[in-house]
């Protein structure tokens, strides 16, 4: 497959042109580096005392390996010839925006190179061994799209982002305050790392017809639209009864059932797929994915942090 050459547009004004780099972040992602932080962080605050400092670092960091995992999604995904100017979304930008394709790897070899200088500090601050694991998780950002067999390509994509953006992030910023591990812990990432393959599931679905043009073989691809929908909304369901099976077997506390205000906007998301076809037509289904995540996200932390002082 030739390399596509970077189409001839317009020049842009500032405010359109702070849009479209603002858009290549892709800020709806951005919630699965900050909510597994923060969990895990409000997890350790309950065991003891956190240092802030360690904490606003782990923030940054893990935003910017999420940024970077973008860009690279961006920059593979027009190597491969998979985003034209009909494109659906937020992906697409160096096509139908003009960017360089080499711009976009750079920004996100630099995300990465600031995400390795924080890591240095964190490890002093902590232990070395979060080297080792901060390497593999920004290998496996680099490998989700780039990489002879891309991950984002198989039916793997939805666990993997969830174990490294749920249950690493989690486990990881809880280490780093406590230097201690424990399986409950663990059973808190979980409906976390379930709704993060959400968004990757969402984001299949509507790029079902595409994806299977370009031969990937996604799980939505192999599942079909009616049963990736169906899949979605068990994804969903999951996450809430693992967050019941919590609270009444004493793990968490009563006020961790304030994650049930955010249903209404899960039950939004899966009606919003059915009957749509159109990528475009899927948009607000995978929006409210995200706003769902969002959402159980930070009303479990916020249940966290009330029952650690209640």
């Amino acid at each position: 497959m030739q390399p596509q050459t970077t189409p001839q547009v317009p020049s842009i004004n500032q405010d359109k042109g702070f849009r479209i780099w603002w858009k290549l972040l892709r800020p709806h992602t951005l919630s699965a580096a900050f909510i597994p932080v923060t969990i895990g962080t409000v997890l350790a605050l309950n065991d003891g005392s956190i240092k802030l400092s360690i904490f606003i670092a782990m923030l940054i960091a893990s935003i910017l390996i999420q940024a970077a995992t973008n860009m690279f999604n961006e920059y593979f995904d027009y190597k491969r010839g998979l985003d034209n100017e009909s494109s659906v979304g937020i992906g697409g930008a160096i096509v139908r925006n003009g960017i360089k394709a080499q711009t976009v790897l750079n920004l996100a070899i630099i995300f990465l190179s600031i995400a390795t200088v924080i890591g240095i500090y964190i490890c002093i601050m902590s232990t070395w061994w979060i080297a080792l694991i901060g390497i593999i998780c920004m290998a496996a950002g680099y490998f989700y799209t780039g990489g002879p067999i891309p991950i984002a390509y198989t039916p793997f994509g939805e666990l993997v982002a969830g174990f490294f953006m749920g249950t690493v992030i989690i486990l990881i910023a809880y280490f780093i305050q406590t230097e201690t591990l424990s399986f409950t812990i663990f059973l808190f990432s979980v409906p976390i790392a379930i709704l993060v393959g959400a968004i990757l599931t969402a984001n299949n679905i509507r790029d079902l017809d595409g994806d299977k043009e370009n031969g990937r073989k996604t799980l939505a691809i192999l599942l079909g639209r009616k049963n990736s929908i169906c899949f979605l909304a068990l994804l969903f369901i999951a996450s809430y009864i693992i967050t019941l099976i919590l609270v009444f077997s004493g793990v968490a506390t009563s006020w961790s059932l304030i994650v049930f205000l955010s249903i209404p906007k899960a039950i939004s998301a899966v009606k919003q797929f059915i009957g749509k076809v159109r990528p475009i037509e899927m948009m607000p289904a995978m929006k409210a994915t995200a706003q769902t995540n969002v959402q159980f996200g930070f009303l479990l932390a916020l249940g966290l942090f009330i029952g650690h002082y209640m």
